[in-house]
């Protein structure tokens, strides 16, 4: 599925408040007449836009499942859309089987901002240096245990051991996009990662002191996170073929 997610409180359902997975399920009631709760591969927070989210449910329509794109698609806001549609087998876990995820971060790198991608791009007006954030971003890859990368004491968590394989800023004229690929993340992993490679990047943070931060291992260590709205998850990827993709 793709969505942009400004208007919603996050991917997961919330009493009162407008989020993908409400939408998702309004429309396959509509579709197929049946009420079904859907899992998502990732939780996308309030404000996250996806390309490649992974979004699974159980039905017993017997309609083939190519209908499912188009049919949905009638249904969904115009801000969410179906983009293929798969069988799969009763055993496959949609979060659990996934073996990567791949969000990338963007950032007007601007002295103005732009009303054309507001929404999609979070604001920086002075110069950051490229250089800097992705010698930074290389201390990020490979297993390490990303605690300081939390907000909060994290207390709740099982493990914040993540195992990174990619980490890497490109820039194309004034949109600069921070790229990163991990077998999973912690919540807010990515924001916040964001948040100290622009002080890197600003030259308000030097690369040992980085190097610090991950080395900490303490939460909320890595300071603020960037804004939602340059969030975006790109694709979740499976070790074998989801199933029959629709035409």
């Amino acid at each position: 599925m793709e969505y942009d997610g400004t208007g919603y409180h996050g991917f997961q359902w919330q009493k009162g408040l407008p989020s993908i997975q409400k939408e998702v399920e309004k429309a396959i009631s509509k579709f197929t007449g049946e009420k079904r709760r859907v899992i998502s591969a990732s939780r996308t927070d309030a404000g996250v836009h996806a390309k490649g989210q992974v979004v699974g449910f159980r039905t017993k329509s017997p309609l083939p499942v190519d209908n499912f794109v188009k049919g949905l698609n009638h249904y969904l806001p115009k801000d969410i859309a179906v983009k293929a549609a798969y069988r799969v087998s009763d055993a496959f876990r949609i979060r659990h089987d996934a073996v990567s995820r791949e969000y990338s971060y963007s950032i007007l790198n601007s002295p103005t901002r732009s009303p054309i991608i507001e929404g999609q791009a979070h604001h920086v007006a002075n110069p950051l240096n490229i250089e800097a954030m992705n010698r930074a971003s290389q201390t990020l890859i490979g297993e390490h245990d990303f605690a300081s990368f939390v907000n909060g004491d994290g207390s709740w968590l099982k493990s914040t051991v993540r195992n990174v394989s990619r980490a890497e800023v490109e820039r194309e004229g004034e949109l600069v996009t921070f790229h990163m690929a991990a077998n999973s993340f912690l919540p807010h992993q990515v924001r916040t990662t964001v948040g100290a490679l622009i002080r890197v990047g600003l030259a308000k943070m030097k690369l040992d002191q980085f190097r610090s931060i991950i080395e900490a291992r303490k939460p909320g260590t890595a300071g603020p996170t960037a804004p939602a709205c340059g969030l975006c998850l790109d694709r979740v990827n499976y070790s074998v073929p989801l199933g029959e993709e629709a035409s």
